[in-house]
């Protein structure tokens, strides 16, 4: 075989690494689902046996033990309701994780990660941190988001087999910052679909189909994702220039927006918020700054309050 027939074939083996999968709820079985359908040998294990059937159906291969599970494998993807469930299945057989990569896909806090992180290091095993951002619908697909923080080698080093759940994105080497991703992109995608639902609402009012309002809405969103660009600058510069109209116009605007609500007769929650903060960054100071100021009020947090 040529050097470069050697080098594929060595290539196409590290894409096709075991992994063994620790948990089996909706999430953790399209995990493995995943990395079956890349083609990568994949035992599991969960403690209500009954849940691997579909999966050893499928081509996975059944652990009898969590131990069983980490010793099949150079990397085990762990996910679990929290990090203490985490550490009570993985506690008493953590000697079997020496010279292994942990990845720990189970949400929790930036604290924890680093707990567990340092758990992983004291009985020598590589620890990466992950968060699946996209739901279970996605698993699997290139658009959907993985997020994972911890050294940078390691992540490297398996980066073909985890890119089998979907997009697979290092986001630096403290372990703690995918759990902070995880809850950041959580809020942004709440603060989406509250304001999404409002709207829906709002023209529904109006006798307007929420499909028939989803589709201009979603031709919209481009430039919603410019202003997130070109904000972003601005905050990381600290000024905030009125382009894209004043804290002032905004709040004018929100008004309005609350008045039509009223008018409509539903609920006023979700611009009763986006109101309140503009009117505090008017209060502090930002009522002729650009819109992006208002973050600065909401990193006050309490101060401002």
């Amino acid at each position: 075989m040529s050097r470069k027939r050697r080098s594929q074939h060595m290539s196409e083996n590290e894409q096709r690494s075991a992994v063994s999968v620790i948990g089996l709820g909706q999430m953790g079985t399209r995990l493995a689902q995943a990395f079956l359908a890349a083609g990568h040998a994949t035992a599991v294990w969960n403690r209500t046996a009954a849940k691997a059937d579909a999966l050893v159906a499928q081509g996975a291969v059944r652990a009898e033990t969590a131990e069983a599970a980490i010793t099949a494998s150079p990397l085990v993807v762990v996910c679990l309701p929290d990090y203490a469930t985490a550490l009570e299945l993985l506690g008493p057989v953590a000697t079997s994780l020496r010279g292994r990569t942990l990845v720990n896909l189970t949400s929790g806090t930036p604290e924890e990660a680093a707990r567990m992180a340092g758990w992983a290091a004291g009985h020598g095993a590589d620890y990466l941190d992950g968060a699946a951002m996209s739901g279970t619908r996605l698993v699997g697909r290139p658009e959907a988001l993985f997020v994972f923080s911890g050294s940078p080698e390691t992540f490297a080093a398996h980066r073909w087999v985890l890119a089998s759940l979907g997009n697979a994105t290092h986001l630096g080497a403290d372990p703690a910052l995918a759990p902070v991703y995880d809850t950041a992109l959580f809020g942004l995608a709440w603060g989406a679909l509250a304001g999404f639902y409002h709207s829906a609402a709002l023209v529904g009012a109006s006798g307007v189909d929420p499909s028939t309002f989803a589709a201009v809405a979603t031709g919209h969103m481009p430039f919603v994702v410019s202003l997130m660009a070109e904000h972003a600058r601005q905050i990381g510069d600290g000024r905030f220039p009125d382009d894209d109209g004043t804290v002032e116009v905004h709040a004018a605007a929100m008004r309005h927006l609350l008045d039509t609500s009223r008018a409509g007769g539903i609920g006023t929650d979700v611009p009763q918020l986006f109101s309140d903060l503009l009117d505090r960054a008017a209060t502090a100071g930002h009522a002729a700054s650009g819109i992006a100021s208002v973050i600065e009020t909401i990193a006050a947090g309490e101060r401002n309050a």
